[in-house]
């Protein structure tokens, strides 16, 4: 069992885990190699102490390097669910488990807000991981939709699996192949049912009849990975002490609410690493 598991790798994130491993705990931090798509696309920051008018490509370039020389690893799995048992957090990230002490939540702002009926029907015909619930859809009839060409291997794994696939991209250009795989230009708008997921109603008007979709998203909303997370206006309430309503989660970063600023997410990262570490040693 980790002492701590991390995820999200952007500033708030790698703050966290530098802290974690200047202190010699043992953690996993799951998140992109490429970091923080909001860092490396920022044109010019002029706010971040020590750094007049860096590039968002060098600032990226130098939180990659302390990385490096931290021997501190990324893990590229995308967490699609967390479980608090009694005394510890289970994870599951591309269909495998793990377990850990304490969570920092450094996930960012999940822009996508779910689709009507993502929520209601998830577990019942929506599902986030391919490979965990690919094998319930043999010989059925299915919907991706996805936000980046880097799941596109799970649409073509999903396609040898089901009967056919309605594939939604939400980026240009997807390359996503098979012989029973549809490439929609359409997108869906809300999904509809009575048990479990029957159709998907598209933008067009028009309706689907699906047994199941797989949203394939780079972030999942912090209320569907954990539930039972207290939220203000869609944000993660924490203290002072970067905790949240659930005991050994920590949140930081721009999940926890404005400003969206890196370096208040480097500060929240620090903070929350800190507390972890108290909170380990009171529960030893």
């Amino acid at each position: 069992m980790y002492d701590t598991i991390i995820i999200g790798s952007g500033p708030a994130g790698l703050s966290a885990a530098l802290n974690l491993k200047i202190h010699n705990r043992d953690f996993v931090w799951f998140g992109s190699a490429d970091m923080s798509d909001k860092v490396r696309k920022a044109h010019e920051i002029n706010n971040y102490p020590g750094f007049a008018g860096v590039s968002g490509m060098e600032l990226f370039a130098g939180f990659d390097t302390h990385r490096e020389q931290m021997g501190i690893a990324i893990t590229e799995k995308t967490v699609t669910n967390i479980m608090h048992a009694s005394d510890h957090y289970m994870v599951l990230a591309d269909n495998e488990m793990y377990e850990a002490k304490t969570i920092a939540v450094c996930t960012g702002v999940v822009n996508a807000m779910p689709l009507p009926g993502e929520t209601e029907f998830l577990g019942r015909g929506v599902s986030y991981c391919a490979t965990c619930d690919g094998n319930f859809y043999k010989g059925k009839r299915i919907a991706v939709y996805s936000n980046a060409p880097k799941y596109e291997h799970e649409v073509e794994f999903l396609a040898d699996l089901a009967e056919h696939v309605t594939f939604f991209a939400a980026y240009p250009n997807p390359g996503a192949a098979g012989s029973n795989v549809e490439h929609c230009t359409d997108f869906p708008v809300k999904i509809e049912g009575g048990m479990k997921v029957e159709r998907l109603l598209l933008k067009s008007g028009e309706t689907l009849g699906v047994d199941g979709i797989f949203i394939l998203r780079n972030a999942i909303a912090p209320a569907t990975l954990l539930p039972k997370l207290a939220l203000e206006e869609g944000h993660i309430v924490v203290d002072r002490q970067m905790s949240t309503n659930l005991p050994g989660c920590f949140a930081a970063g721009d999940c926890t609410g404005r400003p969206y600023q890196y370096a208040k997410a480097v500060g929240e990262g620090n903070v929350a690493a800190h507390a972890i570490l108290s909170f380990l040693e009171s529960n030893s």
